[in-house]
C-alpha cells in the first residue's frame, strides 16, 4: 500500500481579531457540498502542483479551487502559497463565467495582510 504524503499543509486566513471568514462561509454550506470542496482542498494539498480542472491560476499569487456541488451550483475557494502553506483566502458561491474583481480584490487584500 503507498501512502500519499500532505505536499502543503492548509490553514485558514485569520483577521487580527480572529476571524476565519473560509471557515465560517464553508460552515453555512450543506454537508455534501462540504464534503466535496473538502475533497478538492485534500486533492491540492497532496497533489500539488496541480492544474485544470481542479485548481487554477487567478494571476498575482492567487490561486483557485474549483468544486462543482450536486445541487448545479459552482464553488470557488481563493488561496495563496506561503512557504509550504495553502492559505485560503477567500470562499464563494460563482454565480458568473469570470470571477467577479470584488472576490480577487478581497483576495489579494487578504494576502497582503498576511504578507506583512
Amino acid at each position: 500500500m503507498v501512502v500519499a504524503s500532505k505536499k502543503l499543509k492548509v490553514r485558514f486566513y485569520k483577521t487580527n481579531s480572529g476571524y476565519k471568514p473560509v471557515r465560517d462561509w464553508l460552515l453555512e454550506l450543506d454537508s455534501d457540498s462540504r464534503r466535496i470542496i473538502g475533497y478538492d482542498i485534500q486533492t491540492v494539498e497532496f497533489g500539488w502542483p496541480l492544474g485544470m480542472p481542479t485548481c487554477r491560476p487567478l494571476g498575482n499569487g492567487l490561486w483557485e479551487v474549483r468544486s462543482h456541488f450536486s445541487n448545479g451550483t459552482i464553488g470557488r475557494v481563493i488561496f495563496c502559497l506561503l512557504r509550504d502553506e495553502m492559505i485560503l483566502l477567500h470562499g464563494f458561491i460563482k454565480k458568473t463565467q469570470k470571477t467577479a474583481k470584488f472576490d480577487i480584490d478581497l483576495a489579494n487584500k487578504r494576502r497582503k495582510d498576511i504578507s506583512e
